[in-house]
C-alpha cells in the first residue's frame, strides 16, 4: 500500500565534501595545474567546498641570494624547464625573482571577502604579474596595482582588507597549516615530472608540494599532491564521493572566454571543444606562446599597460 501518512523518512546526513588547494600565487607548477584545477572546479556538485591554503613559497626567512642577477637567470631556466612540462605560458624576460609570497597571498586572501569570482579573478591577475609579465606581484602596492580593472571589485575595500590583521592572522594560519603535511605526501606515487612529495623547510621541518589537493569528506581524506591528470584528482573525489563528479564536457571557446576572461593554450585544449581561441580574444604574446584575453579584460589588464610600478 502507498500513500501512508505520517512524517517523511529523515535524510541520511552525508557530510561535507572538501577540497582544500596547497598553492602560491607565484609558483610555477601551481600555474601550470590551472587546466587541470579549472576543469575539477566545474566538475564538482555545487555543494562541494573548494578552500585555498596559502603556503608561501618565497617565505620572509629565506636567505636573500648573493648574486640576484645570477639568481635570476637561474629561476628563469627554472620556470622554462617547468613550463616545458606544464605548456603554461612563461614571461619573455623575468626582471627579478620575487622577494616574497606575503604581498599577493594577503591580496588573494582580502580578495575572498569579495565573493568567489572576484578572488578567482584577483588570483588570476597575481598568477599572470610574473608568469606573462615577468614583475612578481612580490610588494602589497604592486600586488594591488595587478588587479586594476577586475570586475565587481571594490578597490579601496581591497587595500584596506589586505592590510588588515584579520587577513593577516588568516595567511599566518594557512603558513602554518601547509607546514603539517599529512603522512601520505612523503612518498608520493611517481609517474609525474613533478610528484609532489613534501618540501623540507630551512627550520627541518615539511611543507606541502605545489601545488597539493587533499580532498576531504568527514574523518576520511586523500592527497594528490604536484602535477597530476585530471582523473587522478576526480579519482580522489569519488573515493570519498561517489558520483559526485560530473564533467560539464568542453565549452566553445567563446563561453570559455567569457567565464574566465583569460585563456591560455592549455586551457583551451583543456576546457574548450578545441576549435582554437574565438576571434574576439586579445592576444598577448609570452615567452612561449598567447595568453588570450576577452576584449573587456585586455582593456584594463596591466599586462598591457605600463608596468605597475610606472603606474604607482
Amino acid at each position: 500500500m502507498t500513500g501512508a501518512s505520517g512524517p517523511p523518512a529523515p535524510t541520511e546526513h552525508r557530510p561535507a565534501l572538501e577540497v582544500v588547494e596547497y598553492t602560491d600565487p607565484l609558483c610555477p607548477w601551481a600555474w601550470g595545474s590551472e587546466p587541470v584545477f579549472r576543469r575539477l572546479r566545474a566538475a564538482l556538485p555545487q555543494q562541494a567546498r573548494w578552500r585555498r591554503v596559502f603556503a608561501i613559497l618565497f617565505d620572509e626567512d629565506d636567505d636573500p641570494p648573493p648574486d640576484p642577477a645570477a639568481e635570476t637567470a637561474w629561476y628563469a631556466r627554472y620556470v622554462e624547464d617547468i613550463t616545458g612540462h606544464t605548456g603554461a605560458p612563461r614571461a619573455a624576460r623575468l626582471s627579478r625573482v620575487a622577494a616574497g609570497s606575503w604581498p599577493a597571498a594577503l591580496v588573494a586572501r582580502a580578495a575572498e571577502a569579495q565573493g568567489p569570482e572576484v578572488a578567482e579573478r584577483v588570483l588570476r591577475r597575481l598568477r599572470e604579474s610574473v608568469f606573462v609579465r615577468g614583475e612578481p606581484a612580490d610588494r602589497v602596492d604592486l600586488a594591488l596595482a595587478w588587479t586594476h580593472g577586475v570586475p565587481g571589485l571594490d578597490p579601496a575595500r581591497l587595500a584596506a582588507d589586505a592590510a588588515s590583521a584579520g587577513v593577516l592572522a588568516s595567511v599566518r594560519a594557512d603558513h602554518a597549516e601547509a607546514r603539517r603535511p599529512v603522512p601520505e605526501v612523503f612518498d608520493p606515487p611517481g609517474g609525474s615530472p613533478h610528484p609532489g612529495a613534501a618540501k623540507e623547510t630551512p627550520d627541518g621541518a615539511h611543507r606541502y608540494a605545489l601545488p597539493t589537493l587533499v580532498v576531504r569528506r568527514g574523518d576520511r581524506r586523500r592527497a594528490v599532491p604536484g602535477r597530476r591528470p585530471f582523473e587522478a584528482y576526480a579519482a580522489a573525489v569519488e573515493d570519498l564521493a561517489p558520483g559526485a563528479v560530473t564533467d560539464p564536457g568542453p565549452l566553445t571557446p567563446a563561453a570559455a572566454l567569457e567565464r574566465h576572461r583569460s585563456l591560455t593554450g592549455p586551457e583551451l585544449a583543456a576546457l574548450t571543444d578545441g576549435s582554437g581561441p574565438p576571434s574576439e580574444a586579445v592576444r598577448v604574446d609570452t615567452g612561449n606562446g598567447p595568453l588570450w584575453l576577452h576584449p573587456d579584460e585586455a582593456a584594463v589588464h596591466p599586462a598591457l599597460a605600463p608596468p605597475p610600478a610606472a603606474r604607482l
